[in-house]
């Protein structure tokens, strides 16, 4: 592939990477580095990772007070005690659960005969399926019945009154189909493969069973590789009873949401809205969210005592329930959520990846990567799949965060890649409603959702490095400072170079292969072009209030310079 000399002129003079030129950006990042301490994190997470948290429970409610006493410690007010004159609050949102929350207490499972427990709570505290009941206090004896798959044909083979069906599958589907037959519970087997089974044996992936099912009291049980393994060889030999005791609580109870808000000066009612989940039992998921984001909101009131920070606009740190927080607090409040200008998910954010694998990823808003998935830009295996172009959605929010975690990065050499949407996760919901969203998190990690996910692969420097980045997006956009803005434009208007020039290399070399592709190729340079423009014009909140008219100025000319690149670039193509 050969571009014309003209052309590579253009393509390549505004590559040379824009400084971190812009005063207070600079002065941002150095203040929040002096005070974002990562061992206040780390503690965080050390305490939340010791509990098994599901919305309801005594672990997931330890961890809401714990966060708590963060916020009244830094200077935030509870709202009920709260003057006007009170710029940071919070408050602890308590809602009746229509369902009894969970607890798991203990478990183990012993082949009949043998001194070695097949699994322990004690070791492996993914073992028992969500919404396990409790077995008699001395447990039961009971026969096992295997079959590969539990299909209508392969159980109808079996009697599996009051013993125990072992599967190799989900655990909700193996414990449906058993106790439908009159089975005391279930054993499931399913691990996914990035968590290299083979390697981490030992390792549980939790899961659950049907709620209707536990208020009968049976239990389902997940095996690790080590144990499906054993108990297989054990059934070759001949039948195989199993020991097996559980032990859980189930109760009715509240379910808390902590929302803390830094009030803004100018325009309040606008704001930036973080978001980390407290719910799952793991230590990087989402322990590492809830530490991150409660030592952000210490800095920030930090700051704002010393005068270092004044926002203009609102910033919410919220603390609940995966997906369910988030939603209920941009659909229940139809004003406050017209006002939501950013939101932000922080989930799994402080991995070890020499000992997790993967990387830290920011999962983008819905651009044209999510169409056309090329180049560098890959789905995490997570999964993801392509989306309609119509799901496209033009913003800023995507190469603006892309460009505070580069800046973080050339301090240190911290690895940034982005990810195209997926979804799962707490930007879910405000994208649902038409908010910017974003995700900041890590995958590939091998001990994703396993009871391995514990404080000894959690790096207090990793959650530093997303805590800076998301703090600081967070006071650039809550500011109102022109010269700022006018960076934040032209920053963008290079992004936007960067990116046409990436896509028009890989089209030239499709095109170079198959000269009759032409078309679409040309369609995606055309398509990223009026992304770019389209997002520009989203800048006109840049400022709270409105933006001035140099602002304006700047942004409806990077329009017409990202509008002149991608005609360029096509007339290139089209050569």
């Amino acid at each position: 592939m050969k571009l014309s000399i003209a052309v590579l002129l253009v393509v390549l003079m505004p590559f040379v990477s824009q400084a971190q030129s812009d005063p207070l950006l600079k002065n941002y990042y150095e203040q929040v580095r002096k005070q974002f301490d990562e061992n206040n994190a780390y503690k965080t997470v050390a305490f939340v990772e010791q509990r098994w948290r599901i919305a309801g429970n005594k672990g997931f409610d330890e961890s809401i007070f714990y966060v708590e006493d963060i916020l009244k410690k830094a200077g935030y007010v509870n709202e009920s005690k709260a003057t006007a004159n009170d710029r940071l609050t919070y408050r602890i949102e308590k809602r009746p659960m229509k369902r009894l929350a969970w607890e798991p207490v203990d478990a183990v499972v012993e082949i009949a005969g043998e001194k070695e427990p097949l699994l322990s709570f004690k070791t492996n505290r993914n073992m028992l399926a969500i919404n396990s009941g409790s077995t008699a206090p001395g447990g039961l004896e009971v026969e096992v019945v295997y079959v590969p798959k539990a299909t209508k044909d392969e159980l109808d083979k079996v009697d599996l009154k009051n013993k125990v069906l072992f599967a190799e599958q989900g655990i909700g589907q193996v414990h449906r189909a058993a106790v439908g037959r009159g089975a005391a519970g279930a054993l499931g087997y399913s691990v996914a493969g990035y968590t290299q089974p083979q390697k981490h044996i030992h390792s549980i992936q939790f899961s659950s069973i049907a709620y209707t099912d536990s208020t009968a009291g049976t239990f389902g049980i997940l095996l690790s590789t080590y144990a499906r393994n054993r108990l297989k060889e054990a059934l070759a030999k001949g039948p195989v009873k199993l020991r097996i005791k559980t032990v859980t609580k189930m109760y009715a109870a509240e379910e808390l949401t902590l929302v803390a808000d830094v009030k803004g000066e100018n325009k309040p009612e606008e704001r930036f809205v973080f978001s980390a989940h407290v719910q799952e039992p793991g230590a990087n998921d989402n322990a590492t969210g809830v530490g991150t984001l409660a030592e952000m909101a210490r800095v920030t009131a930090a700051m704002i005592a010393k005068k270092q920070f004044t926002p203009q606009r609102s910033i919410t740190f919220l603390w609940g329930d995966e997906i369910v927080s988030t939603k209920r607090y941009v659909t229940e409040d139809a004003a406050r959520a017209k006002n939501i200008q950013w939101g932000m998910s922080l989930d799994m954010v402080g991995e070890d990846v020499s000992k997790t694998g993967g990387t830290f990823l920011i999962e983008k808003m819905p651009d044209p990567s999510a169409v056309w998935t090329r180049g560098e830009e890959k789905h995490s295996e997570w999964g993801g799949r392509p989306l309609p172009e119509s799901a496209i959605v033009p913003h800023y929010f995507n190469d603006y965060m892309l460009s505070r975690c580069l800046d973080q990065a050339k301090t240190n050499g911290w690895v940034v890649k982005t990810n195209p949407f997926e979804g799962g996760s707490d930007h879910t919901p405000f994208l649902e409603a038409s908010i910017p969203g974003l995700l900041m998190w890590h995958f590939t990690d091998v001990f994703y959702h396993t009871d391995a996910d514990r404080l000894e692969n959690v790096s207090p420097q990793e959650m530093k490095n997303v805590g800076i980045s998301a703090l600081v997006s967070a006071m650039a956009l809550t500011g109102n400072n022109e010269q700022t803005a006018l960076y934040l434009v032209n920053e963008y208007r290079e992004s936007a170079f960067k990116r046409l020039a990436t896509e028009h290399a890989l089209s030239m070399d499709v095109v170079t292969k198959d000269a009759g592709k032409k078309t679409s190729e040309v369609h995606i340079i055309e398509t990223w072009g009026k992304f770019y423009q389209d997002a520009l014009s989203k800048m006109s909140n840049l400022q709270p209030g409105g933006n001035s008219g140099k602002i304006s100025a700047a942004i409806e000319q990077a329009k017409q310079d990202v509008a002149a690149r991608t005609a360029a670039l096509v007339k290139e193509l089209n050569r």
